[in-house]
């Protein structure tokens, strides 16, 4: 499991997931993306999974747990491009509004507002 953390404007972390993600990979991340959450200005957390073949229920509950912590600043989470698979799993436990298929581009003019048509 290979991951990496953007930022753009301060304000928004893109965390881009690649590979297979599971109990034990998640555990490795949790503690970086939370302490990157907790260390200033951010407001936004937007998950790419384009590239993430597998994700078991340790992968919705990191998420999860990083969306419990932006509560607390008003902030919001988008869930990028995750397989049809994935899309079921989010839609199951509820995290389907926060499901886009889009690019990061677009998905941080969308978090600031702008919004094309």
């Amino acid at each position: 499991m290979n991951y990496d953390i953007s930022m753009y404007t301060g304000q928004i972390a893109i965390i881009r997931l690649y590979g297979e993600l599971d109990h034990h990979e998640t555990e490795k991340i949790r503690a970086h993306i939370s302490k990157t959450i907790l260390q200033g200005q951010l407001t936004t957390v937007i998950w790419n999974l384009a590239h993430l073949q597998f994700m078991d229920s340790s992968g919705v509950g990191l998420i999860l747990g990083r969306m419990r912590e932006l509560r607390a600043v008003d902030g919001q989470t988008i869930i990028l491009n995750p397989s049809a698979t994935m899309q079921k799993i989010f839609q199951f436990s509820g995290l389907a509004p926060y499901v886009m298929q889009a690019d990061e581009q677009t998905a941080i003019l969308h978090v600031r507002g702008i919004v094309n048509g």
